[in-house]
This record gives structure tokens, sequence and C-alpha cells, in this order.
């Protein structure tokens, strides 16, 4: 079975070179920002987008683009470190759910099934709300409602595979449970795993953005795109660049999640028939 990356795809090119474009872009944030995204300049306060600031500046006279560029450390980044901590909490756990089927995994499944009834922003700002506004309680309260989608993911993934013939092989040869899920079941979700991460990625972002745009999440002056969206609201009127450019932010970096999962999609859907 041949990997999903096997055959030239112009699509998933394109989408992981903007991610990275994107990445690069908020690693090298102080090279590529013209100017300090938090230096206040009330005499250029709400300037439309000239050759000195290409996206104009906001309320107090700082660098949109600036703020943009500074915004992806927190809001792209953040994202994979909450992807990260996800991934951390929820793979063992799907594997064992869906390897070693027992009384508990019935009590999990109940317990995730009650967590995915409630709409994610909901149960995030409910989180939120308890512990407080700031960085590190709303990435908690992000892991804390997302693992369930991925607990159940991966469950569902490990049950079906574990009704395949190489599966029950490799019980029969002697291995052990450790290395039947690392050599075998592991491998096999792998792809279907990166399809999904890459699409709910975006979908990070978006929660990431709307805590901050409620205040629940990043306080102001930190440059991210929900802090800048909620400062431009009252200025939208007579300075709607400085709305617009992180909006489109967010749209590019949710597209190139969605191209690249599309295409990731679309990748393994024609191995497995060629398998």
């Amino acid at each position: 079975m041949k990997p999903i990356f096997y055959q030239p795809n112009v699509g998933l090119f394109t989408g992981v070179s903007l991610l990275l474009a994107i990445i690069m872009v908020g690693i090298f944030a102080p090279l590529l920002s013209p100017h300090d995204p938090l230096s206040v300049h009330l005499s250029n306060r709400l300037a439309s987008p000239s050759w000195e600031y290409p996206f104009g500046t906001d309320h107090l006279g700082r660098c949109v683009l600036s703020r943009l560029i500074y915004g992806i450390r927190v809001s792209v980044i953040g994202a994979f470190i909450i992807l990260l901590l996800t991934f951390l909490i929820s793979l063992p756990v799907g594997l064992l759910t869906g390897y070693k089927r027992r009384y508990r995994d019935g009590f999990l499944m109940r317990l995730i099934d009650g967590t995915l009834a409630i709409p994610d922003i909901i149960f995030t700002v409910a989180i939120v709300g308890i512990l407080g506004p700031g960085v590190t309680h709303m990435i908690l309260a992000i892991i804390l409602v997302r693992w369930a989608n991925y607990v159940r993911f991966i469950r569902s993934l490990v049950l079906k595979c574990c009704q395949e013939h190489y599966i029950l092989s490799a019980r029969m040869a002697g291995n052990s449970h450790v290395r039947i899920m690392w050599r075998y079941i592991l491998p096999t979700i792998f792809s279907p795993l990166v399809v999904f991460s890459a699409l709910d990625i975006g979908k990070i972002v978006i929660l990431l953005a709307g805590l901050s745009f409620l205040g629940l999440g990043t306080q102001p002056p930190t440059p991210e795109w929900g802090v800048m969206l909620h400062d431009s609201t009252t200025y939208f009127q007579i300075a709607p660049h400085i709305m617009i450019f992180p909006g489109l932010a967010i749209m590019l970096f949710v597209f190139t999640c969605q191209l690249i999962s599309e295409q990731l999609k679309k990748g393994s859907g024609t191995v497995a028939k060629e398998g």
C-alpha cells in the first residue's frame, strides 16, 4: 500500500506551501514586520493603506500588517500546540478503548457523547468563563472540548482495523498488544488522522479567534487576529480595513487547511482503490 504523498498533487503542494509560508512568517515576525506591533502613534490612527503602512493602521496608530504577522504566533502556532496536546491525550485513550473494549469503554463513550452534544463554542465559552480569561485557560478549554472528537474518531478507526485479517494473524503469531497497536494499527489509521487533523486545525483557529473576539482569550494589546477583529468593530464604518485584513487572514488559513484536507482525502482514497 503506497503512502498518500506518492503521486504528485498540485493542490496538496499549494496548500502545504501556503501553510509553511504562514508558519515561517510567524516564526520570523521580528524580521518581516515593518513596524513594532505594539508601538502607538495616535497621529497616524486609522490611516488608510499606504507604502509606509501597507494594511493601514488601527485606532491607536499601530501597523495592521505588523500585528497580523505577529498574530500568527498566537493564532496559528497556538492552534498547532493545542492540536499536539490533544493528540497526546486522545491517541492512547482512543487506541486502548478501541482495541480492548471493556465495561469502562461504555462509560467513556457516554461521557464523550454528552460532551459532543454541546456545541464547541458554547462549551468552550462556559469553561473559560469558569476558569477566567487568558491564553492558558483558553488553550486548556479548547483541549477539553476537542479531545472527545479525536477519541471517538480514533476509536472508530481502531474498531474497524481490529476486524481485519492481518490483526487476527498478528495476534495468533503471539505479538504483544503493544506491538500490535504500534506496528500494525497505528500506521493504518495514520492517514485518516492526518486528514481529520488538517481540517480540524482550521476549526481550532476559529475557536481561538472567537474566544479572543469575546474577550475571553488573548488580551489586548497582544497582537492576535480575534483581538484585532474585536478592536475594529467600533471603527468598521470609517476604517473598514482594520477589520477586513484580520478576517481575510483567518479566511486564508482556514481555506489552506481545507485545501490540504481535501487533497489528502482524495489521495488516500486513490491509494486505497489502487491497493
